[in-house]
């Protein structure tokens, strides 16, 4: 022990400048903190390892999930462009089906029709629409009854009607014929296609020879 005190003593005796010593404990003092950021540094990078590990798995199962959204999203929008060139194509094919049978499920007895025609307006003629979509049909149908209760019901009937509106009478009155009085009507309405919970498909049966 009293030789480690005479050689600091020594060391002590031999350094003449403060600033030197100074300069010298500066480094000791950097050098060990320097080491102890080091070791610091590895530690946590050891503790943070696995989690790193479960971030990167994580990431790489994220990607995968959105890659296979992106590619039902392009099978979605390949169904919706298929959609609309079946729809573009049948255009208004069964429009006026579907008129005749929503005129004929709401026809009363005593009642028969002498036309139904379409009513060309501004609108369906406008080039502004776009062709794709099936536009509104407005129609009149002209038709004849023995009973003028039959009449009215058959207006109220065509008003219930999903796939028609603004039912209007245009004019009804009496007129002769086969030698007995009959009233002539005339009846103008609207046709839209009925939301979806108003359409009902049917399995189509089919005879095998």
């Amino acid at each position: 022990m009293d030789r480690i005190k005479e050689t600091f003593k020594g060391f002590g005796s031999r350094v003449k400048e403060p600033m030197l010593l100074a300069a010298v404990a500066f480094v000791v003092v950097v050098t060990a903190v320097l080491l102890w950021i080091g070791i610091s540094v590895a530690s946590e990078r050891s503790r943070l390892e696995p989690e790193l590990q479960t971030v990167r798995q994580e990431s790489r199962r994220f990607r995968n999930i959105v890659a296979q959204k992106r590619r039902e999203e392009s099978i979605r929008d390949s169904l919706l462009s298929q959609i609309q060139v079946i729809r573009t194509v049948d255009g208004d094919r069964y429009v006026w089906a579907h008129i005749m049978d929503e005129i004929a499920k709401s026809l009363p007895q005593y009642t028969w029709l002498v036309g139904v025609q379409t009513l060309v307006t501004s609108a369906t003629a406008a080039d502004s629409i776009d062709a794709t979509v099936p536009q509104d049909v407005r129609f009149q149908i002209d038709g004849r009854t023995i009973d003028i209760q039959a009449y009215t019901r058959f207006l109220r009937q065509l008003e219930a009607s999903p796939w028609l509106h603004d039912v209007a009478p245009v004019s009804a009155r009496t007129v002769v014929e086969n030698d007995r009085p009959v009233t002539a009507f005339a009846i103008r309405a609207v046709f839209s296609r009925a939301d979806s919970a108003y359409i009902r498909t049917v399995p189509l049966s089919q005879s095998v020879r």
